[in-house]
């Protein structure tokens, strides 16, 4: 592992946790400790079966306070040790074993095995923001309306049968029964954006969410801001072509679409709705939202061009 100059070799203390829920976790094990012993002082490792024994394993070597936490998993176990070592000196590394792997990607980390461990031992050392609601923390996306029906519809035996596919499938299903909404939109800078007849909000810290879509053309997990954009419900060719344009973020240029970018805001919908993050619904609105900057350490390829050093290690607090 490097920063902006090469590590020292064999002064890390590693710990790791592997879900071997994820689809590819027991086997990565082995992979894995041949990496590491030979680079690293100390490795410790954890193989859980998800669950609370998965959260149990991270807290516990969070607290160990490592200089590197290699966590085998998808985005909401990524994410629930981000939260752990936000603001430490303990770096993350990520190994992708989830079904969208939607941080990886916006972190150009490949989800081929041998080369996110090899990105462990020659990658490089960036800090990234966290997004947070209500002060949770999340890493890719937060959202409301359409995506929480989603999300109730990805189920794991979906995921097991359609892989990648089953966002776009749990996308279809839940488009048939959505119910439109109103929200209020109250930004840091004192604009308020009144909207009505919503299909769904977004607020976005990374780059990339379910399963490969982007958030907006120029987004980025490192420039201390969220993308914001609100769907307007429409009609079925309206909704089709904003469809279209998900996966390369140009949906923000849609008529359909009000696009802002905020380091804070506030969204007041018309009745209480549930918040997606990541993939998890975790929070209420009406809602706080804003950019933890500079908050996780994270290694990444060499040659990635997400993100850069540019806070100071374990001092960097959210935006104002």
């Amino acid at each position: 592992m490097q920063e902006d100059t090469p590590a020292e070799p064999r002064t890390d203390r590693v710990a790791v946790v592997v879900n071997t829920a994820a689809r590819t976790g027991a086997r990565l094990l082995p992979l894995l400790e041949a990496a590491l012993r030979p680079v690293a002082d100390e490795v410790t490792v954890r193989a859980v079966h998800g669950g609370t024994q998965l959260l149990d394993a991270l807290s516990a070597a969070a607290r160990s306070e490592p200089d590197l936490l290699v966590v085998g998993g998808g985005d909401g176990t990524i994410g629930a040790a981000a939260e752990m070592v936000a603001h430490t000196p303990t770096t993350l590394g990520v190994l992708p074993l989830g079904t969208a792997n939607d941080f990886a990607r916006t972190l150009e980390i490949p989800t081929q095995l041998a080369a996110a461990v090899d990105t462990l031992v020659h990658g490089r050392v960036v800090d990234v923001d966290l997004g947070r609601v209500d002060g949770r923390a999340y890493l890719n996306v937060a959202s409301v309306g359409l995506s929480v029906a989603v999300t109730q519809r990805l189920t794991p035996g979906l995921k097991r049968r359609l892989g990648r596919f089953a966002y776009p499938a749990a996308t279809l299903a839940a488009y048939r029964s959505h119910r439109p909404f109103a929200a209020r939109l109250e930004l840091d800078d004192g604009t308020v954006l009144k909207l009505r007849d919503l299909m769904q909000v977004a607020i976005g810290n990374g780059r990339h969410y379910g399963g490969g879509l982007t958030v907006a053309p120029h987004a980025s997990i490192d420039d201390h801001l969220l993308d914001v954009y609100a769907v307007e419900q429409g009609r079925l060719l309206d909704h089709v072509s904003v469809a279209r344009l998900l996966r390369t973020g140009h949906l923000v240029e849609h008529e359909r679409v009000h696009h802002v970018t905020a380091r804070r805001l506030r969204l007041v919908t018309d009745e209480p709705l549930p918040v997606n993050l990541d993939g998890e619904i975790a929070a209420t609105t009406p809602a706080t939202f804003e950019v933890d900057r500079n908050a996780l350490h994270v290694v990444v390829p060499a040659g990635s061009r997400a993100a850069r050093m540019d806070g100071t290690p374990g001092r960097e607090g959210a935006s104002p």
